[in-house]
């Protein structure tokens, strides 16, 4: 990655010295169907950019990362590029105060996720291309000023292979000479602007809404995948919550949709969840599923298709200067997603699966080294990129919820439809969106800001109560703990058992400042089995209990009859448990106690994984073997009584299908996947062949034929993966070193073939077998990353360090390899040292684990 990246005073720099005024791109696509290799390793891009000259000076750069440039042309004058272009950056002298650029390049098809993404889908040899540029990757298709402040329209003309449709960001048709032109943008950052290309399959329809003033307001929608996918393409669900996303955001944004078209494209090969790019979304294609899954995966999809609408406001419209503000538009993405979920779909219950489940992503983000202020100090582009985390995105979600709760529902609306007239077309800092909060809810927002948004760390809140002659609440005390005491609007629940079942029969809203907080509201109540402080997931903490609370919550967990409650409670032990105070044995028991009664399909599909997280890296290593079969056991009893046919049928069968360590184990899925034993109600259709396979070849009982031979019943791309992933996860030191040297060693497997080899590679069960690339990891690192695009050095670094191999040489070798390397890239220390932490954190548990056995 060496000269690629650009930093925060470069782009300053840039943005005080020019204005953009428009962008003309001309791409020529049609070596993407080539018969060799080097016929589709580029593309022709033109690029003609016209900019204004507005402050000092006479030298800038373009950017433009490209194996070669033919020409470039600056107002009518030709420049030498082998002179000007050193890879990642054209250098501009000479300036005029009105200047037309023309960049005449051959750019790179891309096999990483980045830029120009070029798939050959395996099952019928079809083309299929996509761009994906944030943070920074338009410039790897066409010259761009690569920075979100320079915002400017654009104008693409794409010409594509005979029989391909093209889509990009306006609506766009075929002209006589074959070439695809699209409407000009409004002004838009570079790192949203998208081109799609290939014989998708394509479904129309349209949402139409009369606006307050009167006018009718009708926007074409579209969606599309691959054509092996449109079998399973439920496009009409999708057209649903789109609707129903457009109907909550025009009733609450007061600001129509300002971008035309609306096209969603679900494209193979994806790095992330979606894109929000303004009129042309795309999205990795799993969301369109290819068997039988539960609400919560259909809840996930609707998740992420408003969160990705709510950009077209928060992001889009509005954008912030700098990635030190990404919270400006991933933060509030990612709490309107929940918020329009549970207010406009059927997914009702959306506040718990965000509880459960997002927040536990900003827990464990928030207590890393690298924790940062939501806010964030963002020197550069690589810093940039490892900041789409959980903090920037659930951690700020949450914070903005806390906002609703202290500033009020009205008060924040009323601050964004003012933020978007006020900003619309143009970038903002942070200061910009307090003032208009200050506005509308009449509360200082810049001290609710530096306590919320301008310091990192999550704080632990604890009750303390104390009870009078009669057992009653004498009184009712918050504690608080953490680096940054914050001011919290919380919610104190009390709970009893009755019937059978833990209900609430108490509640009490507070601002919880400082050390201590008395909740007066609660004195003189009955004495509660269980007292729950963030009760409705107001804020953003994490939830200690008392002594009696515990104990009640060890044996009456299940019986909690509040979905929300339980999930609260849920996560609050998992926290317990990776902070080293609950044994990792002790939460396996609540899991095996309680899991088969939970409701929430969502909740128990987090609870499943952090069963099974506990028992990889938290349980005591001798108490693993048991931990693992205990959880197979329970797995099993709970399948077999779950209701036939239902999604907590499945979730058991998944669930059974990666906890599975005995030969009776193997023999039943053996079974069901050859058709010999059943299990009333379970339809093992192709996706849930690959889950009850994957065990089997962990575990030496599916070799490369059996794996073979199931590709041959799924000969797509999706089969590919997951052959790819089992053959990898092979108990063989060939196996292991053939797979080493495919990810380390080679550049030749694609984004998605890099992520199945390392999930296949590391192997719970197989710590011996790839102790010896520990010490290999530590040596190949640094220069991967200098290699590689940023991307695939994040999957590696991440992927395959050493957790597994989990003792206190590991550790001395982290420490060994930062203290070496103190200049090695910022970017590539922080991900070695969340690793570290992770693996430290780990052994405390284990050490907490191993003092209960």
């Amino acid at each position: 990655m060496p000269g690629e990246n650009l930093s925060r005073d470069e782009a300053h720099e840039r943005a005080a010295l020019l204005s953009v005024d428009g962008y003309e791109v001309v791409l020529d696509l049609r070596s993407a169907v080539g018969d060799s290799a080097e016929a589709v390793r580029t593309f022709r891009s033109e690029t003609t950019i016209r900019f204004r000259r507005t402050g000092e000076g006479t030298s800038t750069f373009v950017d433009l990362i490209a194996p070669s440039v033919t020409a470039v042309t600056l107002n009518g004058r030709s420049l030498d590029p082998a002179v000007v272009f050193d890879g990642s950056r054209i250098t501009l002298d000479g300036l005029a105060d009105e200047n037309t650029l023309v960049v005449d390049a051959r750019c790179a098809y891309s096999r990483t996720g980045e830029g120009m993404h070029r798939f050959v889908d395996p099952e019928d040899g079809e083309v299929y291309l996509y761009t994906q540029y944030e943070p920074a990757d338009a410039r790897r298709v066409y010259a761009t000023f690569e920075q979100p402040d320079l915002k400017a329209p654009h104008r693409f003309a794409v010409t594509a292979p005979e029989g391909w449709t093209v889509w990009s960001n306006g609506a766009g048709q075929r002209d006589a000479e074959g070439v695809w032109r699209f409407a000009e943008t409004a002004p838009i950052s570079t790192y949203i602007t998208c081109v799609v290309a290939g014989p998708y399959h394509y479904v129309t329809d349209r949402y139409t809404r009369t606006l307050a003033d009167g006018t009718e307001l009708e926007i074409p929608l579209g969606a599309m995948c691959r054509k092996g996918l449109a079998k399973h393409f439920d496009a009409d669900d999708v057209f649903l919550i789109t609707k129903q996303g457009f109907d909550f955001f025009h009733d609450n944004f007061d600001y129509p949709y300002p971008f035309g078209k609306y096209d969603q494209a679900f494209v193979p090969e994806y790095n992330l969840g979606a894109m929000e790019n303004p009129g042309m979304v795309t999205f990795r294609e799993e969301y369109i599923y290819r068997g039988k899954v539960t609400q919560a995966a259909y809840e996930r999809r609707a998740n992420v298709i408003l969160h990705e609408m709510a950009h077209m406001w928060f992001g889009d419209l509005v954008t912030m200067v700098w990635w030190d503000d990404l919270w400006l538009k991933e933060s509030f993405a990612d709490f309107m997603g929940s918020f329009s979920l549970a207010e406009a779909t059927r997914f009702t219950n959306s506040w718990v699966t965000f509880a459960n489940n997002r927040k536990a992503w900003a827990y464990r983000a928030d207590q890393l080294p690298s924790t940062h202020p939501i806010t964030a100090d963002i020197r550069d582009l690589e810093d940039a990129k490892l900041n789409f985390d959980g903090i920037t995105y659930a951690k700020g979600a949450s914070v903005l919820k806390q906002l609703v709760a202290y500033a009020g529902r009205d008060a924040f609306l009323e601050g964004a439809r003012r933020y978007f007239k006020r900003h619309a077309y143009g970038n903002t800092r942070l200061a910009d969106l307090l003032t208009i909060l200050e506005e509308t809810s009449g509360r200082d927002m810049k001290a609710w800001a530096k306590s919320w948004l301008q310091t990192s760390g999550v704080n632990t809140l604890t009750p303390a109560v104390t009870y009078d002659a009669e057992g009653r609440i004498a009184e009712l005390a918050v504690l608080q703990e953490g680096d940054e005491l914050r001011p919290h609007r919380a919610a104190v629940g009390l709970y009893r058992l009755s019937g059978g079942e833990l209900v609430r029969y108490a509640r009490a809203e507070a601002d919880i400042t400082g050390a201590r907080t008395v909740v007066a509201d609660l004195a003189g109540e009955e004495k509660p089995d269980l007292v729950l402080v963030n009760d409705d997931d107001l804020t953003y903490c994490k939830v200690r209990f008392d002594e009696g609370s515990l104990a009640t919550l060890r044996a009456h967990l299940g019986d909690i009859t509040d979905p929300l409650a339980r999930a609260l409670c849920w996560s609050a032990l998992w926290n317990l448990t990776r902070d080293a105070l609950m044994p990792a044995r002790d939460f396996v028991s609540v899991v095996l106690a309680f899991a088969g009664r939970e409701t929430d399909i969502g909740v128990l599909q987090m609870v499943h994984a952090w069963g099974k997280s506990a028992v990889t890296h938290y349980a005591a290593p001798a108490w693993r073997e048991e931990g693992g079969r205990l959880l197979a056991e329970g797995a099993l009893r709970e399948l077999r009584v779950a209701e036939p046919g239902s999604e907590h049928q499945l979730t058991w069968a998944r669930f059974f299908a990666a906890t599975a360590s005995s030969d009776a184990d193997f023999q039943l899925l053996e079974g069901l996947l050859d058709g010999t034993a059943k299990i009333d109600g379970l339809d093992v259709d192709q996706e849930l062949r690959w889950s009850l396979l994957s065990p089997l070849a962990v575990h030496g009982r599916a070799d490369e034929t059996r794996i073979g031979e199931e590709l041959t019943q799924d000969d797509t791309a999706t089969g590919k993966r997951h052959q790819v992933r089992l053959l990898a996860s092979r108990p063989s030191a060939a196996v292991k070193a053939q797979a080493w040297a495919q990810v380390v060693e080679s550049d030749t497997l694609s984004n998605a073939l890099v992520e199945a080899t390392i999930a296949g590679f590391v192997q719970p069960s197989q710590r011996e077998l790839i102790a010896p690339y520990a010490e290999k990891y530590f040596a190949v690192i640094e220069r991967l990353w200098a290699e590689r695009s940023i991307q695939i050095g994040m999957d590696v670094v991440r992927g395959l360090f050493p957790e597994l191999q989990d003792d206190e040489a590991t550790l001395a070798a982290t420490d060994a390899w930062l203290s070496a390397h103190e200049a090695a890239a910022p970017a590539l220390r922080r991900l070695v040292l969340e690793s570290r932490d992770d693996l430290a954190r780990a052994l405390r548990a284990q050490d907490c684990d191993g003092l209960a056995g």
